[in-house]
């Protein structure tokens, strides 16, 4: 039975592509299965180049999920190292331990490897220029996973596991007063189950190359917190927009102006893509309140 090892499999994204791997094989027939393999830390420390090496000796992965990684934007710009040794070395042991079993790597990373200066949405092809010590560490993740191997990037990921914005602008709900939120920031929100679904498919299909995956639609982080609001029934009156150069405290590490990424690749493939951000992220919200 093919083992698909995932990495990072207790994170946001991690849980529901382990539910939908996990799926996935249980609609197969026995013989067409898979095992899903579900490892973090402490279990699967891939800083630690032994650990990695002997754990992919030990499971024999057809297939490799590479999720884990250090995502504290801000913190990444302090913790440099970690940094680094997370997003950078940690995915070459990754890459290395995958190709001494034959096992396909696909990576997941980030529209943060762009500058945001662009005023037109980031396609495949577009030349990057990380502005965040997070944004750095993770394209030279990519940078290691070398040729015949899968990166995927995707933006603004909320979901039902973990912390993230959509349960932030609930939270702050709760309170009395304005909810502030930046109105010269965009991207496209994408919910980690929809997100899981396409990178499972590219992933069994052994696809390589680069791929943007997002939910469609863009937004600002104000009108995203609008549309949090209106869905848990709120009055969306209450979020008023700010400017970065507004946010108290501001913020350690530069964001991306724009993050839009243009799915280039994957609607030329004649894939289907991720459902319109305001449908998910309605549905994800009345999940979370229910």
């Amino acid at each position: 039975m093919m083992r698909v090892l995932v990495t990072g499999a207790r994170g946001q994204l991690g849980s529901d592509v382990v539910a939908e791997l996990e799926r996935r094989s249980a609609e197969r027939t026995r013989s067409r299965g898979f095992e899903v393999i579900a490892s973090d830390v402490p279990e699967l420390d891939i800083t630690d180049r032994d650990t990695v090496m002997t754990a992919f000796s030990a499971y024999e992965p057809s297939l490799v999920l590479h999720l884990a990684a250090f995502t504290a934007v801000d913190a990444c710009e302090t913790e440099r190292d970690r940094a680094w040794s997370v997003n950078a070395l940690g995915t070459r042991h990754v890459v290395e331990a995958a190709r001494l079993v034959g096992a396909h790597v696909t990576y997941l990373s980030t529209d943060y490897v762009f500058d945001g200066t662009l005023d037109r949405p980031y396609t495949e092809w577009d030349e990057p220029n990380p502005l965040s010590m997070y944004g750095r560490s993770k394209l030279a993740g990519e940078h290691e996973i070398g040729a015949g191997g899968l990166i995927v990037r995707t933006s603004w990921l909320v979901g039902r596991h973990g912390a993230n914005m959509v349960k932030t602008v609930l939270a702050l709900m709760a309170g009395d007063g304005p909810l502030r939120f930046v109105a010269d920031q965009r991207g496209s929100p994408t919910v980690a189950h929809d997100l899981a679904r396409t990178l499972v498919s590219l992933s069994l299909e052994r696809r390589s190359g680069l791929f943007h995956v997002t939910n469609q639609g863009t937004t600002s982080w104000f009108g995203f917190a609008c549309a949090v609001v209106e869905a848990a029934g709120g009055d969306a009156t209450r979020v008023e927009p700010i400017s970065t150069d507004e946010l108290v405290p501001p913020r350690p590490a530069p964001r991306p102006p724009n993050s839009v990424l243009d799915n280039t690749a994957l609607r030329l493939s004649g894939m289907a893509l991720l459902p319109d951000w305001r449908q998910s992220v309605g549905a994800l919200v009345r999940e979370l309140i229910a």
